[in-house]
C-alpha cells in the first residue's frame, strides 16, 4: 500500500497524473463517439467495452469499428494508449532508480562517517559495519 502512494506522489510531483488523467477522459469521450457513430454499438456501455479492448489490444472481436470515424478514433486510442504507458513506466522506473541510488548512497555515507570516527565505536558497531559492507559488495 505504502509503495501505491509512493507511485501516486510521484505521479503527482511530475504531472503525470494529468496525463493519466486525460487519458481516462479521452476513453470516455471516446467512448461517446463510438456510441454515436457506430450503427453496431449501441449502448454506452458497450461503447467503453470496445474501448478497453481497443487501448488493452486484447481485440476480442465481438465489437468492431466500421465507420470512419469510429477507426480513427480507435487508431487515436491506440496510440495514445502507447504514450501513456511509455510516460508513466518511465517516470516509475526513473523514480525507482533514483530512490534506489539515494539509499545507496545514504548507506555508504553513513558508513563513511562511521569509519572516519572508528576509534570511538564499539565491538558492536565495528561488527555492524562489517556485516554492512559485505553487504554492499
Amino acid at each position: 500500500m505504502k509503495k501505491i502512494k509512493i507511485i501516486k506522489s510521484v505521479l503527482k510531483s511530475t504531472r503525470a497524473d494529468r496525463i493519466v488523467l486525460s487519458f481516462v477522459m479521452f476513453c470516455f469521450i471516446s467512448a461517446f463517439i463510438i456510441m454515436i457513430f457506430e450503427p453496431d454499438i449501441n449502448t454506452y456501455g458497450d461503447a467503453l467495452w470496445y474501448c478497453y479492448t481497443v487501448f488493452s489490444t486484447t481485440g476480442f472481436g465481438t465489437l468492431e469499428a466500421t465507420t470512419i470515424v469510429g477507426k480513427v478514433i480507435s487508431v487515436i486510442l491506440t496510440i495514445y494508449t502507447l504514450f501513456v504507458v511509455a510516460i508513466v513506466t518511465g517516470v516509475v522506473v526513473s523514480f525507482y532508480t533514483h530512490y534506489v541510488q539515494l539509499k545507496c548512497d545514504n548507506s555508504v555515507f553513513s558508513i563513511m562517517d562511521k569509519l572516519e570516527n572508528l576509534e570511538n565505536l564499539s565491538k558492536e558497531e565495528l561488527r555492524e559495519i562489517s556485516h554492512r559492507v559485505k553487504k554492499i559488495r
